[in-house]
């Protein structure tokens, strides 16, 4: 009894010592920390239960700028605009050593760092010059002839849940896109095998971004099949003759620029989950944002008889210029962003960095919320509400948003991909609704739990019932 006692103690003492070691302020400058009492854990179930409701009730507790001991790292949130203009700006914050953890974790453990750094610069400015605004053009055509092909899947009616539409016409069409027609499965036992794996690569991707692999071991088992499907599509890549620039598909540009060829297979999963992880739930925001609110569906549906004449009686073909003459629904893809933006985005402190009165310390990871910066009432009026019309006021022909808009992030770190993005859900919203009359079954679904540090937030469950158009 007295040995059992004494093993307690002496655990009990060994937790409060890692207590005060890990969650002492490192100065009396620094913000206060939301620390938890478990170590290395610290605050992560709390956090993790309901990140937005956390963010918020922390803000107001403890002020605009407060850390959050999780996982084993300091997240220090900044939340009022002195803090988020630091954030895009400062030159003490660095975007690769914030992200280069995650990529060892979720993509390939043994990428030693400077060959990530390399082939993050690289591969950044490749993405983003093969898919540029000025190059949509080589992508449309295509991209139109895909989502028909895929859709023509769907039968000529039918309920189903709106994010397995959505996603059973998008999710091929932009492999094919990216990758080459048939490069990835295209059969339909082969594909859903694939989409199997990669949904559940991509549902944990954040929480394996953060957790030991030991905790994953179902997301570890997609990991490695996705990876070993990728192995095979790099070596036929590499096997067949290069056609000329315009020609190539993205993945050929990253294969002619990745440094290390064995990490190709990587990459290639990179890209995919890039690709994928923000557009699907985006195009179901913004069809069940639509969906939801009659009036701008009526409009919307004017709008592409307009343009199309007499909706559903053919194929169409859907130009970069007709996009441009269907405004709206634009303004609902932004305005579904901006509602369903990721909850945390992040930079790592590689100096001391002040804010306010607070002096953040280097190693920390500095957190802004587009979710609330999102409904920040100087920008954004009636924050809460559905308005695509708010988005008149953007100059969208010289491609700006709104005032206090960070979706995409800003500056050099930009997504690379966003204006690819946004033309695919763009297409496939125009197609859908010109084809189909759609009528949403179930409410639109209130946010999903929050990951640690998120992409767009994931996709709940909505009924669609679809029909040919008469």
């Amino acid at each position: 009894m007295d040995i059992a006692l004494a093993i307690l103690l002496t655990l009990l003492l060994g937790l409060l010592m890692a207590k005060l070691a890990l969650f002492q302020p490192r100065n009396r400058n620094s913000p206060p920390c939301i620390s938890g009492w478990i170590p290395w854990f610290g605050a992560a179930f709390q956090f993790g239960k309901a990140p937005l409701e956390f963010i918020e009730q922390a803000r107001v507790k403890y002020g605009p700028v407060f850390t959050v001991f999780a996982l084993g790292n300091r997240f220090t949130f900044v939340t009022e605009e002195e803090g988020i203009e630091a954030f895009f700006t400062s030159k003490d914050l660095d975007f690769e050593q914030a992200v280069q953890p995650t990529i060892q974790r979720t993509i390939k453990a043994s990428i030693p760092a400077d060959i990530f750094y390399r082939n993050h610069t690289r591969l950044y400015l490749t993405i983003k010059g093969k898919v540029s605004l000025s190059r949509l053009y080589l992508f449309a055509g295509t991209l139109c002839k895909e989502l028909h092909e895929h859709m023509d899947h769907l039968g000529t009616s039918g309920t189903e849940n709106l994010s397995d539409l959505i996603r059973s016409v998008m999710y091929p069409a932009t492999i094919n896109i990216l990758f080459g027609k048939g490069v990835c499965p295209t059969n339909k036992s082969d594909m859903k095998e694939f989409e199997g794996h990669f949904q559940k690569y991509d549902e944990d991707f954040e929480y394996a971004s953060q957790m030991p692999a030991y905790f994953m071991s179902n997301w570890s088992k997609s990991k490695k099949w996705l990876l070993k499907m990728f192995e095979n599509v790099v070596s036929d890549a590499e096997r067949v003759s290069r056609p000329e620039s315009d020609s190539k598909t993205v993945l050929q540009h990253l294969l002619d620029n990745v440094h290390g060829k064995h990490l190709a297979p990587n990459y290639a999963l990179l890209l995919l989950w890039a690709s994928q992880a923000n557009a699907m739930p985006v195009a179901f925001w913004t069809l069940a944002f639509i969906l939801s609110h009659p009036s701008i569906y009526k409009n919307i549906m004017e709008d592409i008889v307009s343009v199309f004449g007499k909706a559903g009686k053919e194929n169409i073909e859907v130009s970069e210029d007709d996009l441009k003459k269907l405004l709206l629904i634009k303004w609902c893809i932004l305005e579904a962003i901006r509602l369903r933006s990721p909850g945390a985005i992040t930079k790592k402190v590689v100096n001391p960095l002040k804010i306010q009165t607070f002096t953040i310390p280097a190693g920390d990871m500095l957190m802004v919320s587009p979710y609330w910066a999102h409904r920040n009432t100087k920008y954004f009026p009636d924050p809460e509400t559905f308005k695509p019309d708010r988005w008149k006021e953007a100059n969208l022909e010289k491609n700006a948003f709104l005032d206090g808009f960070m979706a995409f992030g800003r500056g050099k770190h930009q997504c690379p991909g966003r204006w690819l993005a946004v033309m695919e859900v763009h297409m496939l919203v125009v197609l859908l609704l010109y084809k189909y009359e759609l009528i949403l079954l179930d409410p639109v679904p209130k946010e999903s739990p929050l990951h640690l540090v998120g992409t767009q937030q994931p996709m709940g469950a909505c009924r669609v019932q679809y029909k040919p158009r008469q």
